[in-house]
C-alpha cells in the first residue's frame, strides 16, 4: 500500500499539534506501508518527503490564497513522485491547509481521500482577524473536503461530535475516532544524575528557579488556547509559585498586545513570571516540564490537546478546561483537575461567565500546588495513562484500519 500524507507542518517546520501528530504518525506508518509526505516549505532533507513553497506569483497574496497555491503544487507533485513506479493508493490530509490538496488529488488521481480533523474552521471564527476574507476561503475548503472525503478521522469523541454538528451533511458512518499519540521515549522525565543536572542547568538558563513550585503553560498565542484567562487566574496562586509561559507564534498583533499587557501587569505584583516566547527544542521543554508542579491547559477550544499528553508523559498532572477532547485525556481526580465551563454557542468557545471560569481555574491551580505530594502522585498516574492509551504504535494500527476499510469498499 502506498499512502501520500499531505500536511502544512512537518519537521523541521513544526509549530503546533498537527505537525507533531503527522511526524509521529509518519514514523510508525513507514514501518508498515510505503508513505510519501508532501508538506509546505522546501527543501526537506528526508527520503520520501517533498516540500513545496508558495508559488512566486502568490508570495504577497492573502494567506488563504497562498495556501491554495501550495495545495495545487502538491496535487501535481503526487502524480510526479513515482519512486518505484507504484501509484498512490490513498491520500491523507491534515488540517484545512492541506485539505484542498487531498480533495483535488482524490479527483485527479482517482483515489480515496482520508482526512484527519485537528480543528474546525466554524469553531475558530477569530481566524477572521488573521485571514480577513481568506477565512471564507478556508471555511469553503474545509466544508468541501469534509463533505467529500471517503473517511474522516477525529482525534477525539468530542471532535467527532463537533464535526457532525458543524457539517450535518457528513455521514456519521464515515467519521472514526483515532486519538492523537505520543512518542513515549522522547517525552520522559530525566532520571540519571547527568540528565537531572543538565535539566536543572537548562531551566536556570531560561530564568526558572528549579527549587520553586511552578505552573507551566505551553501553547501558541491564539484565542483558542485561553492564555488571557490563565493570566488572570494565576493571581490567586501563592506568592512562591512561578508562572512559566512557553508561548509564542501569535495569531495577530492584537492578541499579542493583550497577552503582553497582562504579563507586564502580572509582573508588577508577583515574581517568578517567566515568559519564553520561542519554540524550545524537545529536550529543553522536557526539562521545563520536569521542573513544573502542574501543567495548565486553559483552552476554550481543544480537539484533543497533544500538549497535555506531553506534559503527562513527563509526569505532570494537568489542570485543564472540561471542553473538547480534554476530558478524554485528563482523568479528573486521577491525573488532574477538569475545570467546568459553560460556553457561548457561537463558535468562539467564549465562557458564558468569564469571571466564574477564571475563578474556577484559579481555584483548581491553587489546589494543585497546595499539595505537592498529591500532585506528584497524580503525575505518576498521568504517565501511566499515556502509556496505556496513547502510544503511537496503537494509533498507527487504528489509522491503518481506517485505510483498509476505505480501500475495501
Amino acid at each position: 500500500m502506498r499512502v501520500d500524507l499531505l500536511t502544512r507542518e512537518y519537521p523541521p517546520h513544526v509549530y503546533g499539534g498537527a505537525g507533531v501528530h503527522v511526524a509521529g504518525l509518519t514514523a510508525v506508518l513507514r514501518e508498515r506501508v510505503d508513505v510519501r509526505v508532501h508538506c509546505f516549505d522546501a527543501p526537506v532533507a528526508e527520503p520520501g518527503t517533498y516540500g513545496y513553497d508558495v508559488p512566486g506569483g502568490l508570495a504577497g497574496a492573502n494567506p488563504a490564497l497562498a495556501t491554495m497555491g501550495v495545495d495545487l503544487a502538491i496535487v501535481d507533485g503526487i502524480g510526479r513522485v513515482d519512486g518505484d513506479g507504484a501509484p498512490t493508493d490513498l491520500v491523507h490530509s491534515h488540517t484545512w491547509y492541506a485539505n484542498l490538496a487531498g480533495h483535488l488529488a482524490s479527483l485527479l488521481h482517482g483515489v480515496p481521500h482520508v482526512l484527519t480533523a485537528h480543528s474546525l474552521e466554524p469553531l475558530r471564527p477569530w481566524k477572521a482577524e488573521q485571514l480577513g476574507g481568506g477565512y471564507a476561503l478556508s471555511s469553503w475548503v474545509e466544508r468541501t473536503a469534509y463533505e467529500s472525503a471517503a473517511a474522516i478521522i477525529a482525534v477525539s469523541g468530542g471532535m467527532r461530535a463537533d464535526i457532525l454538528r458543524s457539517y450535518p451533511a457528513v455521514d456519521p458512518a464515515r467519521v472514526h475516532v483515532v486519538h492523537n499519540g505520543i512518542d513515549l521515549d522522547g517525552w520522559r522525565r530525566p532520571t540519571s544524575d547527568d540528565d537531572l543536572a543538565h535539566a536543572r542547568a537548562v531551566v536556570q538558563g531560561l530564568g526558572i528557579d528549579p527549587d520553586r513550585p511552578a505552573v507551566v503553560f505551553v501553547g501558541r498565542i491564539t484565542r483558542q488556547k485561553g492564555l488571557p484567562y490563565l493570566l488572570r487566574a494565576v493571581e490567586a496562586l501563592p506568592a512562591d509559585v512561578q508562572v512559566v509561559l512557553c508561548a509564542g507564534a501569535p495569531d495577530t498583533p492584537e492578541i499579542l498586545a493583550e497577552v503582553t499587557g497582562l504579563v507586564e501587569d502580572l509582573r508588577t505584583r508577583r515574581t517568578g513570571v517567566v515568559w519564553i516566547d520561542k519554540m524550545l527544542p524537545r529536550d529543553e521543554l522536557v526539562a521545563v516540564l520536569a521542573h513544573g508542579t502542574v501543567f495548565a491547559c486553559p483552552s476554550v477550544y481543544e480537539p484533543l490537546g497533544i500538549v497535555n499528553l506531553e506534559a503527562m508523559a513527563v509526569g505532570l498532572p494537568v489542570v485543564g478546561t472540561a471542553t473538547g477532547g480534554i476530558p478524554e485525556v485528563v482523568d479528573d481526580g486521577v491525573t488532574g483537575w477538569l475545570v467546568p465551563i459553560d460556553q457561548v454557542q457561537d463558535g468562539t468557545g467564549t465562557p458564558v461567565d468569564p469571571e466564574r471560569f477564571v475563578a474556577d481555574l484559579g481555584a483548581a491551580l491553587v489546589e494543585a500546588v497546595s499539595d505537592p505530594a498529591r500532585a506528584a502522585a497524580w503525575g505518576v498516574a498521568a504517565r501511566r495513562r499515556v502509556e496505556d492509551h496513547f502510544s503511537w504504535h496503537a494509533i498507527g494500527e487504528r489509522t491503518l484500519e481506517v485505510y483498509r476499510g476505505v480501500l475495501e469498499r
